[in-house]
């Protein structure tokens, strides 16, 4: 049964987890993404975890811990901005058709082609009609990704605007961090209520029985980056065989004998 489109005002943002027991939960469902990422290499699977959210949302704080135990041979993140003088002159979507996961590996897409019915509609750069058609394009788009195997996991993490505040007072006042703030923050935040109303179309037109979104209360930031990461596991683990292969028993015993096990 098909589950009813997020929405933002009906997300629960005063769900926390206990700070006692994070690293240990967390260090858990990092196993299991570390086991789950080995299957998809042996059975040569192909994944795509799609991150979109508000700004200082914790996208870039849960990818890190998403890439900490992964074979980086089987991983790679593609930090999305605004596509390239010689990217405007194709299609929007082909910039991610290049980027998309080899035999055995993980893509992470760090913002992707949803900034079409986000960004580039909020800010003007697709007219009405581009975005508007947007969202069939990209429901076909995600459909053949999963008719050709390629399994899609969609998270978006939502914060509050006292939240995001909050954080982008810390990003000014930490030298270290300082850099990550942009005259772009700030002017997506004064457009605050557009994009709450076009983060909540986008979940009502491409949340599929297929591919649908989950969005994750991101106030609390262990919360979070344990949701996402559960989210993943689940998803991607479906009807996945996470057996171990077992080494040729006449080489077991020849590898045992030579290392003297």
């Amino acid at each position: 049964m098909q589950r009813e489109p997020p929405q933002l005002d009906k997300v629960d943002m005063d769900v926390a987890f206990d700070k006692a027991s994070y690293a240990q939960t967390l260090a858990d469902l990092q196993y299991q993404l570390k086991e789950l990422s080995l299957a998809y290499g042996r059975q040569r699977m192909r994944s795509v975890v799609v991150f979109e959210g508000q700004d200082a949302a914790g996208k870039g704080g849960t990818i890190r811990r998403v890439s900490w135990p992964l074979d980086p041979r089987m991983l790679k993140v593609w930090p999305i901005s605004a596509p390239s003088e010689d990217e405007k002159e194709d299609h929007y979507l082909s910039r991610f058709w290049r980027r998309l996961p080899r035999a055995g590996q993980m893509v992470i897409f760090d913002r992707s082609w949803y900034g079409r019915v986000l960004v580039e509609r909020i800010e003007g750069f697709a007219s009405e009609a581009e975005w508007r058609r947007a969202y069939a394009e990209i429901n076909e788009f995600e459909r053949m990704l999963g008719n050709d195997g390629v399994r899609l996991v969609k998270i978006f993490l939502h914060i509050t605007p006292d939240e995001q505040l909050a954080r982008f007072q810390a990003r000014f006042s930490d030298p270290f961090k300082r850099w990550k703030l942009s005259e772009e923050d700030l002017r997506n935040r004064s457009k605050w209520d557009a994009y709450e109303v076009a983060a909540n179309e986008m979940f009502a037109k491409t949340s599929t029985e297929a591919h649908p979104w989950e969005v994750i209360a991101g106030n609390n930031k262990r919360y979070a980056r344990l949701k996402a990461i559960g989210t993943i596991v689940e998803r991607l683990s479906q009807g996945v065989d996470m057996q171990l292969p077992a080494l040729a028993p006449e080489f077991e015993k020849r590898a045992a004998k030579a290392l003297g096990i």
